[in-house]
């Protein structure tokens, strides 16, 4: 028996024997009996950063702490725990797998892991870290898909926080059923606690671990239309003019899988899409931007330039006996590259450089948990072998490095982007991805479908992303897979327009979901909510800015608004968009609301007609929101007039901030942006608006101000120069 044969055998035999089912895509016999688990102590512990401690277990020292994968940076214990630290793991051990359990308090609302369907909040629940093709969320009860995120947010009834990450990349299972319960199929792993005044505090350390959001292109914001597949070319321009046609507003198209020769990576169909830099040229004369897909899988055949220049690369993940692997998708047999290896990332990344000479302007990395057709599981085998390299990642099987598989794809392709457009800012969406992989794409929700309980899940599951540190994300609008009615698609834009990431999409075999396909009645709901999310586009930009600098989600739960409030802990049909902005669904049955002072706002004269599917807005009191005029894209100018939407407190003042800059490249990075703070402050019978403070180099544009006070009796709008104190009289 060969060197190479018996090295890969103990991974074949780990497949086989050691591999919970789940992992294989099999049904776990759930009348087996529990597997016996006994103590490990707990070896190294102590402080790693502000209110942060590492917890390592005996058999795991310092020393031989593995690289990490969602960290940023390697924790280094600096200080001994206080003695009245709150939250301890208990690690163990069975003859299989790893286990860390951390006890709740009574009273503790747990929330987090990532991308999971149910409710938003999940004590009681348990999932599957494996990233899986799961179309419908229907293997395993939607207990595993796309996207894996070893993280627990827990809060307490007081109101105080913390937040666990499980530091490993194997198959790991999450329990939280009276604890906090990571087990794992891999070696013993770190676990890292954030302990802090508030959950705000906690994701806010959270990002400042595992990474934060880039800024994205300001026209990534806008609504994006999608299906599989809007084919041939000729087709893609006739969904263009039908959005400026008929004057609904829209940033993106985007081209699925069939835009390809024969579904061979960064290639482009020659009766299609003959010409792909003429279409998109055309799209940017109209306002439009456009994202393409790209998988993994390379077609295995001679001739194809990727295959080929991978071949000779020796970049492709091998099998259990030292060949390149191949696995089933789309174009037949594929090889799929070893993203472990430096070189490899370097090699996709260059790829990108002629494909984005075309006029692309962002990036569909989709297809990479990796999905396999025809196979147990639908994935590579568990004891593929990658090969590793560089001072970061070392070689193991798939087993190992499976889940991160995505986040390392999208890492080289946001990579090959950057190094393609230097002056503009990437925009990348991934269907896999790991704890810390905000850093690299924006993500969606999956293969949903177009039912009532995807729309009605499509919010917990949004904001549990973002409570795991993805503020980028959110589901396809109306749903992926089946026929949506008319009504169901309405109900879904008018909340959905309000999602950070907002994409409408439709299966290949489902009738067509444009907004304009249900009917006039339809189409004039679809205008109406669209109108709403650009007129509030400046109010997500300042949102987004603000967390690609502290890692707050951009859409919130509502339990934000009053942590003590134990009503809203479970609410998940309505939700906050930043601090100021309430969305209630039409749908929303007496939905639980936070306490205070909430102004209601119309923006695209939404009450006044008969429109019956628009969602209920509200302003804090004591915030000031920034508008915009209604436009059809991001390239047209929306902040002349700059409206400020301002709900005095009970005190009669208000505040709020607006971040402007190019909307795309980096000068703003060298200063070129301007940050506004307002302020509002009611004087007798007046209400007096001036600019608090301002930052940046950015000049102030010479623009008019439109400010409409929100009183009991209805707005009261007064206009002005922006940059001038300007005087509302609310007396009548």
């Amino acid at each position: 028996m060969s060197i190479k044969i018996r090295r890969f055998l103990p991974w074949l035999w780990l497949s086989l024997i050691c591999l919970n089912p789940v992992a294989g895509g099999q049904t776990p016999d759930t009348g087996a009996a529990e597997e016996a688990f006994a103590p490990r102590a707990t070896g190294r512990a102590g402080l790693c950063g502000d209110r942060i401690a590492l917890f390592l277990p005996a058999d795991l020292p310092l020393d031989r702490l593995p690289p990490s994968l969602c960290l940023l940076d390697r924790p280094q214990p600096g200080g001994a725990l206080p003695a009245a630290w709150p939250v301890a793991p208990v690690f163990s051990f069975s003859a299989t797998r790893t286990r860390a359990m951390i006890p709740v308090p009574d009273g503790t609302s747990l929330y987090g892991t990532g991308e999971v369907t149910g409710p938003l909040l999940r004590n009681g629940r348990s999932i599957t870290l494996w990233n899986t093709d799961n179309f419908n969320y229907r293997d395993d009860g939607g207990r595993r898909l796309y996207q894996s995120h070893p993280w627990v947010l827990a809060v307490r009834a007081d109101g105080t926080a913390f937040g666990v990450i499980a530091d490993t990349t194997w198959k790991t299972d999450i329990a939280l059923d009276g604890r906090i319960e990571f087990t794992s199929d891999g070696p013993s792993f770190p676990l890292i606690v954030i302990d802090r005044e508030s959950p705000q505090a906690v994701v806010r350390g959270l990002a400042a671990l595992t990474g934060f959001m880039p800024l994205p292109p300001r026209w990534a914001l806008g609504y994006q239309q999608c299906r599989w597949s809007y084919q041939p070319a000729a087709r893609v321009r006739e969904i263009a003019d039908g959005f400026r046609a008929r004057r609904i507003p829209c940033d993106v198209i985007w081209m699925d899988i069939d835009y390809m020769d024969g579904y061979r990576v960064f290639t482009f169909d020659p009766q299609g899409f003959p010409d792909p830099a003429e279409l998109n040229a055309w799209l940017h004369a109209r306002g439009f931007k456009s994202v393409w897909m790209i998988d993994p899988g390379v077609k295995a055949e001679p001739g194809d330039r990727v295959y080929d220049s991978g071949t000779a690369a020796d970049v492709w993940v091998h099998d259990a006996f030292g060949g390149a692997y191949h696995g089933d998708v789309w174009p037949g047999a594929c090889v799929f590259p070893d993203f472990t290896r430096p070189e490899t990332r370097a090699w996709w990344a260059g790829l990108y450089r002629d494909f984005m000479a075309r006029g692309v302007d962002g990036v569909w990395n989709d297809m990479n948990e990796p999905a396999v057709f025809n196979v147990p599981g639908k994935t590579m085998p568990p004891h593929n072998w990658h090969r590793g390299g560089g001072i970061v990642l070392s070689a193991g099987p798939h087993a190992r490095y499976h889940n991160v598989y995505g986040m390392l794809m999208v890492q080289a392709t946001r990579a090959g982007i950057a190094a393609a457009n230097p002056g503009k800012r990437p925009f990348v969406l991934t269907r896999a991805n790991f704890l810390g992989g905000q850093r690299y794409a924006a993500t969606w929700t999956g293969d949903n479908a177009s039912t009532w309980d995807d729309l009605k899940m499509s919010i917990p599951m949004t904001l549990n992303l973002g409570l795991s540190g993805q503020p980028f994300n959110g589901p396809d609008l109306g749903g992926f897979a089946g026929e949506a009615t008319g009504e169901l698609w309405a109900n879904w834009v008018a909340v959905g327009a309000f999602f950070p990431f907002c994409r409408g999409h439709s299966d290949k075999g489902a009738p067509p979901k444009e907004p304009w396909a249900f009917g006039p009645e339809v189409e004039a709901a679809a205008r109406t909510a669209l109108e709403r999310r650009y007129r509030l586009l400046p109010y997500y930009y300042t949102l987004f800015h603000e967390s690609s600098l502290d890692g707050l989600p951009v859409m919130r739960p509502v339990f934000f608004a009053d942590l003590r409030d134990p009503a809203l802990r479970a609410e998940d049909r309505v939700f906050l968009i930043g601090d100021d902005l309430l969305v209630i669904p039409r749908w929303a049955e007496q939905p639980h609301l936070p306490p205070g002072l909430w102004r209601t706002v119309s923006l695209a004269g939404e009450h006044t007609g008969t429109d019956k599917y628009q969602s209920e807005l509200k302003v804090r009191g004591g915030a000031i929101v920034p508008l915009g005029r209604v436009v059809q894209s991001t390239v047209e100018e929306s902040l002349d007039p700059l409206t400020l939407l301002v709900a005095l407190d009970e005190q009669g003042r208000a505040s709020g901030r607006l971040y402007e800059d190019d909307g795309d490249g980096y000068a703003y990075r060298d200063g070129d942006y301007l940050l506004t703070t307002y302020a509002a402050v009611k004087k007798g019978g007046d209400v007096i608006v001036t600019v608090a403070q301002a930052e940046g180099k950015r000049p102030r544009p010479a623009r008019r101000l439109v400010v409409q006070v929100l009183t009991d009796a209805g707005p009261i709008e007064t206009e002005g120069v922006d940059g001038r104190p300007l005087t509302i009289r609310t007396a009548r």
